[in-house]
Formats: C-alpha cells, structure tokens, sequence
C-alpha cells in the first residue's frame, strides 16, 4: 500500500517524454498484453487529460499476458531492445508469474528515459477493450493493490472506489484525474 500523498506536491505533471516513450513502446504489445496499474487508469480517464503524478503511475507499465502468449511478447520486448532485469521478486513464492524487462532510450532533447515493463503471467483476467486498449476490468483492478500495485491512494484508485461503490462505471470520469478536494 502506498504512503499517503504529499498534499503540497499536487499539480506536479508526468514529463510528457515519459508518457510519449511508453506509448511507443507499448504499441507493438498491444496485441498481446492486458494493462493494468497506472496505464490501466490512463486509459480508462478522459482523452487529453492532464498528466498529474498524483492522478495515475507511470513509473512504470505493469500488465497481464495469458500464458499462450508469453513467447510472442518476450520476443516483441527483445527485438524493441528491452532487456529481462532481475529483482528480488524473482526469488520469492509467489502466486503470480512475474518478469521485468527494461530499456533505456535517450529522446530528442538528450534526457535518459529508463521504460520498465512489469508483467504478470495469468490467464482469465478479467478485461475490456478501452480505447483500442485491452485493460484488466476496473473492479478487478482495484482487488490488485493488496497485492500487485503498490498506489492505491492515486487519485483514479481512489476516485474508481467511490464511483464503483455507486454502481457508476469510472470510464471517461473526470474525478479519475482531478485534484481532490
């Protein structure tokens, strides 16, 4: 579970590079991965959205892939030159199947920009298409941050509880991605 939000540091922004570099990363796994985590709330928070670090983690790309599909997207990571990174995870019993793969890239201004990809081995997740995207279904997401993700006091988990508890879908919400009140 994630420490409480530093109230003073609302209003901080994701580099745009950030989010750009992740987008193009991502795209060639599209066929093959179901996200989850902050790329999850990304997807499911209106078009054109503010990027606020409080709102959703882009730290990284955590997602799903179903065990007919893990040689396919192990190969697309290699050939988009990431690499399998070892973690202290990797020792630990765990129910999920869990791999990190990474790459550095350097963009057009000269910054280092580190893309880590955390994905989980499972079948049956539950998911919808948003967007064009296949992410893990919004109620399904939420029961993952007693295990999985680790910020669960992001403004779209938060506001995606109290929406849900409304029998309201979060889809497209603007509270998923507004600084609280």
């Amino acid at each position: 579970m994630g420490a409480p939000h530093n109230i003073k540091r609302y209003g901080e922004l994701w580099p745009s590079y950030r989010i750009n570099h992740a987008l193009i990363a991502l795209e060639p796994l599209r066929d093959f991965i179901i996200l989850s985590g902050g790329w999850a709330w990304h997807f499911l928070s209106p078009v054109g959205h503010i990027e606020y670090k409080h709102a959703h983690d882009h730290k990284d790309i955590d997602l799903f892939v179903e065990p007919k599909n893990v040689a396919q997207l192990m190969c697309l990571l290699q050939e988009n030159e990431f690499k399998k990174t070892w973690t202290r995870y990797d020792k630990l019993p765990s129910e999920e199947n869990f791999r990190r793969y990474e790459k550095t890239i350097i963009t057009e201004e000269n910054i280092s920009v580190r893309i880590t990809i955390d994905f989980f081995v499972k079948a049956d997740i539950p998911n919808r298409n948003v967007k064009g995207w296949t992410i893990v279904e919004p109620s399904y997401l939420l029961g993952l941050y007693s295990n999985i993700h680790s910020s669960d006091k992001c403004w779209a988990v938060q506001a995606s509880i109290k929406l849900l508890d409304q029998k309201i879908d979060p889809i497209d919400r603007e509270e998923l991605v507004s600084i609280p009140t």
